[in-house]
């Protein structure tokens, strides 16, 4: 019996470990921002299972209510007024990318734009084939961020919503830089190159980027080896035409 046991608690194990290792240096995504960009705004993951896929990183809410930022485990929301609040687990996303934020490489770095931020950064990671997660803690002289307030059905386009959409900026302040550097092979399925959040120290305001201004601040990077893609089932999704190129609407909304 005792061997029996032994063997029983030893292939729990494995799997446990098996399962443990298969997340690691995973990014996982819900949905795919062509779906998003096509109106796609009715959540299909709770936050609680999003958060058994990572620690880390960035998307948005049911309806899209707001920027959703995931740091240290936890998720925050930046509302349409610019304020960030901690959900309720129980909220759920129509779009997310997340991973388990475990850094290989760690540095100074500035910058006096978002531009020469993605150039220094392509400097020391040519590779444009891989994903990388990157979270930046530093000063900001300037800081450009925007959210979204929620919608109601019919739902209108993306490109629309952006067209009006709530724009803040901050001066001097200290926070924090989240999100994902992606290969250009993803394009319809997540936003290619850079994709970045961001959260002062005090939890108390952030957003979408836009642009800023670095003064100092230290550089966090965790190269991702795999990629998991998880579809909606909901009639929404399904039912939706994603076999157009949206790059141009991508472009729009993102800058």
């Amino acid at each position: 019996m005792r061997k029996i046991i032994t063997t029983l608690l030893t292939l729990l194990l494995l799997i446990l470990l098996g399962c443990a290792q298969q997340n690691h240096d995973t990014i996982t995504q819900t949905s795919t921002i062509n779906a998003l960009l096509s109106g796609i705004y009715d959540g299909s993951m709770t936050c609680q299972e999003l958060l058994t896929y990572g620690d880390f990183g960035i998307g948005t809410f049911d309806k899209l209510d707001g920027e959703m930022i995931i740091f240290n485990g936890k998720i925050f929301q930046v509302k349409s007024d610019g304020r960030i609040e901690s959900p309720a687990l129980d909220i759920t996303t129509p779009f997310a990318t997340v991973c388990h934020f475990d850094p290989d490489t760690s540095f100074k770095i500035s910058a006096n734009n978002f531009t020469q931020l993605e150039h220094a950064l392509d400097q020391i990671y040519p590779n444009q084939n891989t994903f990388y997660a990157i979270q930046i803690e530093g000063i900001f002289t300037k800081m450009k961020t925007r959210s979204v307030p929620a919608q109601e059905k019919p739902y209108p386009k993306l490109t629309e919503i952006t067209k009006n959409q709530p724009e803040f900026e901050f001066e001097n302040v200290q926070g924090t830089l989240i999100g994902f550097r992606c290969p250009p092979f993803v394009q319809n399925i997540n936003v290619p190159g850079y994709h970045l959040h961001f959260m002062d120290d005090t939890r108390s305001m952030g957003g979408h980027v836009l642009n800023f201004a670095l003064q100092e601040g230290i550089c966090q990077v965790d190269q991702q080896g795999k990629f998991s893609l998880l579809l909606p089932e909901d009639d929404g999704f399904q039912k939706v035409d994603l076999s157009q190129d949206q790059s141009k609407n991508l472009m729009q909304v993102e800058k």
